[in-house]
């Protein structure tokens, strides 16, 4: 289904970001496709000038393919934690690198959901959001987003993963991202739900 819309049967993941990367060609490891990285070509990233996560996947997205001509799938996410009005969100890669790392950019949520509220009535309800967009050979696109709830937990808790993984406690769950193995996380997260939605609208096109 996947391979029918790609020439060649390839695709690259418009990422430098070696974990968003590595989770996204396990999604499309099911799918007789060869799958390549940005980093792959030494791809220059883009400048993200949108203010939406599905702006920003589609400019990853149209600048990979049109420097390699082979179809891009790109991915936008973001770590919008209630407490700090839904921040940093699509700021949220570019927070680690103000911050210097994940672990500070951690850490200055930790103080920003703390001075929000009162200790005794801290909102730590948060979210983790996907977008993903494929921009094909032939100028279609398709484009999904996907969602996963939690709660932001202080301090940071286990040792896989990568990103905010570590402060994120799914809805239902209590452990965090970061303390599940990669088969249990895949099946709660974002990307995944993101991708699910996206390959069903591949499938209502064709």
């Amino acid at each position: 289904m996947l391979a029918s819309i790609l020439p060649d049967g390839k695709l690259i993941i418009a990422s430098h970001n070696k974990g968003k990367a590595a989770e996204i060609a396990d999604l499309l490891a099911p799918y007789n496709i060869k799958v390549m990285t940005a980093a792959d070509f030494n791809l220059p990233p883009p400048a993200e000038t949108s203010d939406s996560y599905l702006g920003n996947a589609r400019l990853k997205a149209r600048a990979t393919l049109a420097a390699t001509g082979i179809p891009a799938l790109a991915d936008d996410s973001g770590f919008e934690v209630m407490a700090w009005g839904g921040k940093p969100g699509i700021h949220s890669a570019r927070l680690a690198e103000e911050e210097g790392d994940y672990a500070k950019a951690m850490a200055r949520i930790a103080a920003e959901v703390s001075q929000a509220h009162n200790a005794s009535r801290q909102n730590r309800q948060c979210r983790m959001v996907a977008a993903l967009l494929l921009a094909c050979a032939d100028g279609r696109e398709f484009a999904a987003e996907g969602y996963a709830n939690g709660t932001f937990v202080w301090p940071p808790r286990g040792d896989h993963g990568f990103g905010y993984d570590p402060v994120f406690q799914p809805d239902g769950h209590n452990k965090t991202f970061a303390e599940m193995d990669a088969p249990t996380k895949q099946s709660l997260s974002h990307r995944h739900q993101a991708m699910h939605q996206l390959l069903a609208a591949i499938r209502h096109a064709q």
